[in-house]
């Protein structure tokens, strides 16, 4: 981030023009400003002076000043790569989409808004100041860039070392100081036999890891304040390998940056540092090509033909178009996964996920990228199971998945971020089976995998699973603290010490302070009123669902879930007007046509109802539970036929859902068609074998067949 000058700004504001939409932008100057032309908030054309530069390499963006202390980042960037390479252009970062005013993404919109989502990563010392009561911001820095304290806090711990240097503060090494050290990098030492270096000791600490986390990683800020000394996980609390964010595999799919990849390596596992490969002062390489590989891989077993199968010195032959395939972000933005991985094509035969050989070999199928992996691997990781397969599994709740995540909860050897990330599944998937697996992830040494199993938690969680969780209240680590504060929160704790009452205010307070450290964003809203509503405060909920409405009238989950609240306080009538809001604003929204739906019926209203419920099933496909309500509303309006249709479909999909196989045994029953009643039965037996009524139900099907 810089200031606008002549010297900084890169892009042609020469009267050039660009049209994306309905809207034609035109880049000019204006004395010894640089000046855009182009919708304004009020989705008029206006003109605006650009006050920041943003980046530098292969794009730069333009930061516009508008009222309430607000910077926004425009919506076209300007293409710096070479123009053989493509570049020098202004070019949209949303082609094809007419984005108007009042649209989150319009660069007017909170999406775009530097204060919240740019200015904490590429400046120094930020403190947004953001004033709730007149929606305005009077956000400072210290440097208008990432300046040395971004990384190793504050200077004047060095500073008081200098000017006394018999006498070391007990923190001048907090920050990333001590990972400077020649020392704390460690000694990597060459294995002959395998070509790979090991090293020589693992890092003391996760110091350097927890500084650049803070910046490289696709996560939510959780503490008001903290340094480059505070532990990533008591300050952020990031994503796991969720859908949208990562393929099932672990590779990157949103825009995740390095953090949750890096985790997955084998690299990291063996005591790779950020460090070991980039240099952070210079931002360069440590080496350039395979010789940055070779630092710890020796080039004799894998720079070489008969390792990369590629003639030397192509790209094929380079170890990071391998192993750390790109994807583009921002149109132009090429970015490396870190999970330095093995190609598996053999993995996208079975999971769609995308692989390093077809990526560069783009007219080739999956099923010939593995064939010829394998051959020339016999004994490769093909050969080999992956955590991406029950993650696979378990998002589309296929059979055998829960015993799948089982395995992988309980594999030391899986990556913590992969462990998690099954924990998380077993919130649709867990039944009493998974019991030992899942008490046990609650108690695991790594936050990441105590994170998702507590996220997992039902409302209501089983004795012996909320016997696990209540110690979390005080775990050392923040993020688990305030995910297991907000599973808790109204749980039936009767039976609880005062200790744990205590525990839970203080995580639950620490919750409250997570959540408004994005004040300004609606979503902070919504999760305070869920909070509420699930402690019984509706009032203090209702409050909530308002601030975020606010900040922005149209943001829809509020809308929905305040009809939600009308229709716990036996409201109906006025959720109505809400939901119908909703629709007209997201007609493509599922969640709110099933909202409607169900207050139709509830209201009686069956002939508008149902197709409510049909939109929302059509709308969102993988939701079993929503293929599940429209079955059942068409069971109760007098179409079983099409019911019973309707949930074999979803069966199909959702082998494994408990919902959709109790309605189709409970629909077949109904029918007296006992025999398939009886296959219903034994799936979710399946599920439940020690569930003695389903065992008694069973033997009684059986008797029923014929003989």
């Amino acid at each position: 981030m810089q200031p606008a000058t002549p010297e900084t700004v890169l892009g042609d504001f020469g009267d050039a023009s660009l049209t994306n939409g309905r809207v034609t932008t035109l880049f000019h100057r204006d004395g010894g400003r640089f000046m855009v032309r182009t919708d304004g908030p009020d989705g008029t054309l206006h003109d605006f002076p650009v006050a920041y530069t943003f980046g530098v390499f292969p794009l730069q963006q333009y930061l516009i000043a508008l009222p309430g202390g607000r910077y926004q980042a425009l919506g076209l960037a300007w293409d710096t790569r070479a123009k053989e390479s493509g570049g020098q252009r202004w070019y949209p970062l949303y082609p094809g989409q007419s984005i108007a005013a009042g649209d989150p993404l319009h660069w007017t919109g909170r999406d775009q808004n530097w204060n919240f989502m740019c200015a904490g990563c590429h400046s120094t010392g930020v403190q947004k100041n953001y004033d709730a009561a007149s929606a305005t911001y009077a956000t400072s820095f210290a440097e208008v860039d990432v300046g040395c304290e971004a990384c190793h806090g504050p200077g004047s711990r060095h500073i008081a070392w200098a000017q006394n240097p018999g006498q070391m503060p007990e923190d001048l090494h907090k920050g990333i100081t001590a990972w400077l050290d020649k020392a704390e990098l460690g000694t990597w030492v060459m294995n002959p036999d395998t070509g790979i270096a090991r090293r020589s000791e693992k890092p003391a600490s996760a110091t350097e890891l927890n500084a650049c986390a803070g910046c490289h990683a696709r996560a939510s800020q959780i503490a008001p304040t903290f340094d480059a000394a505070t532990p990533f996980l008591d300050a952020h609390l990031p994503v796991l390998l969720e859908p949208g964010m990562y393929h099932p595999d672990g590779q990157i799919d949103g825009e995740v940056f390095e953090y949750g990849s890096f985790l997955q390596s084998r690299m990291h596992a063996a005591g790779v540092t950020c460090a070991n490969c980039h240099e952070p002062h210079g931002q360069t390489l440590r080496a350039e090509g395979n010789a940055l590989c070779a630092q710890c891989h020796m080039p004799a077993k894998f720079d070489v033909p008969a390792h990369h199968h590629h003639p030397e010195g192509s790209a094929g032959a380079q170890c990071a178009n391998c192993h750390m395939a790109t994807k583009t972000y921002m149109g132009v933005d090429a970015r490396r996964d870190h999970s330095i991985r093995v190609p598996r094509p053999d993995l996208s035969v079975k999971l769609g996920t995308p692989n390093a050989c077809t990526q560069c070999h783009t007219g080739k199928p999956a099923e010939w990228a593995a064939g010829v992996v394998a051959g020339w691997f016999p004994g490769g990781r093909q050969t080999q199971p992956h955590y991406g397969l029950a993650l696979a599994a378990g998002r589309a709740g296929r059979p055998g998945a829960e015993r799948a995540l089982d395995a992988l909860l309980a594999n030391p050897d899986a990556p913590g971020i992969a462990r998690g990330s099954a924990a998380l599944l077993l919130r649709n998937l867990g039944t009493a089976a998974s019991l030992p697996a899942w008490r046990a992830a609650l108690a695991d040494a790594d936050p990441l995998v105590r994170i998702g199993a507590v996220r997992a938690l039902p409302p209501s969680p089983p004795a012996e699973l909320l016997t696990a969780a209540l110690p979390l209240l005080s775990d050392p680590t923040r993020a688990v603290r305030i995910e297991t504060a907000r599973a808790l929160a109204g749980a039936d704790l009767q039976a609880v010490t005062a200790a744990q009452r205590a525990a839970l205010a203080a995580a639950t307070a620490e919750l409250v302070a997570a959540e408004n450290v994005a004040a300004d964003r609606p979503e902070s809203h919504l999760n305070l009123a869920l909070l509420a509503v699930r402690q019984q405060q509706p009032a203090a909920a209702e409050a909530e669902y308002r601030a975020a409405l606010r900040i922005d009238p149209n943001f829809v989950p509020a809308l929905v879930n305040l009809a939600d609240l009308d229709r716990m306080r036996g409201q109906d009538a006025d959720g109505v007007a809400l939901l119908r809001k909703a629709i007209a604003l997201e007609p493509g929204n599922a969640e709110a046509h099933h909202a409607l739906g169900l207050l139709l019926v509830r209201q009686h209203d069956y002939a508008v109802a149902v197709p409510e419920l049909r939109r929302a099933s059509e709308l969102a496909p993988d939701n079993a539970h929503f293929a599940y309500t429209y079955a059942i509303a068409l069971n109760s309006t007098g179409a079983p036929a099409e019911a019973m249709a309707r949930l074999k479909r979803a069966h199909a999909a959702f082998p494994a859902n408990v919902e959709i196989l109790s309605a189709l045994l409970a629909f077949a029953r109904q029918a007296k068609d006992y025999s398939a009643a009886l296959g219903y039965a034994r799936a979710l037996q399946q599920l439940f074998p020690a569930e003695v009524q389903l065992a008694l139900l069973i033997r009684s099907l059986e008797q029923q067949q014929p003989r």
